[in-house]
């Protein structure tokens, strides 16, 4: 399953916690379901994130740790 896949299924079983009209069972076995895809998804991004920060390279050309500043453009 695909990052986006996962994000997709984990939309779904918050949408339908959030309805409230799976039986106990049911909404516990999403949520273990959803706590995993979590784990998955973050797992991911941390991979990603030490991926970009390996990329970042300083004037000198050695790799520099810069913090990504989300949503904001870089000035």
């Amino acid at each position: 399953m695909t990052f986006e896949q996962k994000i997709m299924r984990l939309e779904e079983i918050v949408g339908r916690l959030e309805r409230g009209d799976a039986p106990l069972a049911d909404s516990l076995t999403l949520f273990e379901e959803g706590a995993g895809l979590i784990a998955d998804c973050s797992g991911e991004l941390d991979r990603a994130e030490q991926r970009v920060v390996k990329l970042m390279k300083g004037p000198d050309g050695a790799p520099v740790e810069t913090p990504f500043a989300g949503g904001e453009e870089p000035s």
